[in-house]
């Protein structure tokens, strides 16, 4: 349901936007399991001692709690309606939760002076973070400018055409996780790689709803461990995780959650999916 990923991609495939879901929802289902089962399992081994700093304190929840949670909910519907009624975007988003952190500070009991302090040290936090997103753009835009991209493109699908639907649609998730790297953006991926690869697939006779599943688990699986992601890496330095730490935890779930998508692709072409 992402606009930014799958209804995009279906608007160029000329799909209807969110056909397909139910399919999507039922491979969605044991993807999360597994990635919540392996969560819980990493936890349970590295549980810090009870008097460890680091270990997180249990304090009762108060309605100060429960109205600040409630502001971030009726926040983000307000959000939904603006994006689908008004055409906001991430200015509208962006001046909507700096709302939404006054009024929490306010709730919070932290008072004007608290509320501006707390503002301030967030932002250091994400100074940081700020600066991965900037660097892991400009390899984009470089490459983009730079006409690199579109010459990638061309040679990773070009030999796809020979290849049986089934194998088509593997190796269309194989490029599209490889073009992910120079392109962090899912919908710049997609409106650079659907042009060239949905004529592609009817002259293989692959559905077009299987291509954007090729596409959506190729660079949205990538997301999880792609280094050019400025939104994985701000996540990254904001909780004070190295990359590296990240990736011995992410690489084997990405694994599994990669063997699930080719299962998901095979059931899809075999099934016909529209």
């Amino acid at each position: 349901m992402n606009p930014f990923q799958v209804i995009i991609a279906q608007k160029l495939a000329e799909l209807s936007p969110g056909s397909g879901l139910v399919f999507r929802l039922a491979v969605l289902a044991p993807a999360l399991g597994l990635w919540i089962a392996g969560t819980l399992l990493y936890a349970r081994r590295h549980r810090e001692p009870i008097d460890s700093p680091l270990a997180i304190r249990q304090l009762p929840l108060q309605w100060r709690d429960v109205a600040v949670v409630a502001f971030i909910v009726i926040a983000f519907g307000i959000y939904i309606y603006g994006a689908q009624r008004l055409g906001w975007e991430f200015d509208q988003l962006s001046a909507l939760f700096f709302v939404v952190g006054v009024t929490a500070g306010l709730l919070g009991h932290l008072g004007v002076n608290g509320t501006a302090e707390a503002f301030v040290d967030g932002f250091k936090s994400m100074a940081f973070a700020g600066l991965l997103i900037g660097f892991a753009r400009a390899i984009y835009v470089v490459l983009n400018e730079g006409q690199i991209v579109d010459t990638v493109v061309q040679g990773l699908f070009t030999p796809i055409a020979h290849l049986p639907p089934t194998l088509s649609a593997f190796g269309m998730m194989l490029g599209h996780s490889a073009i992910h790297l120079p392109v962090p953006s899912t919908s710049g991926q997609a409106v650079l790689t659907m042009p060239l690869l949905v004529p592609l697939s009817d002259l293989i006779g692959l559905p077009r709803q299987v291509a954007v599943l090729a596409y959506q688990y190729g660079a949205g699986l990538c997301e999880l461990i792609t280094p050019t992601n400025g939104a994985l890496m701000a996540m990254l330095a904001a909780a004070g995780v190295r990359y590296e730490d990240w990736m011995r935890f992410a690489l084997p779930l990405y694994g599994v959650l990669v063997v699930l998508a080719i299962a998901a692709l095979g059931v899809a072409v075999a099934v016909g999916l529209r």
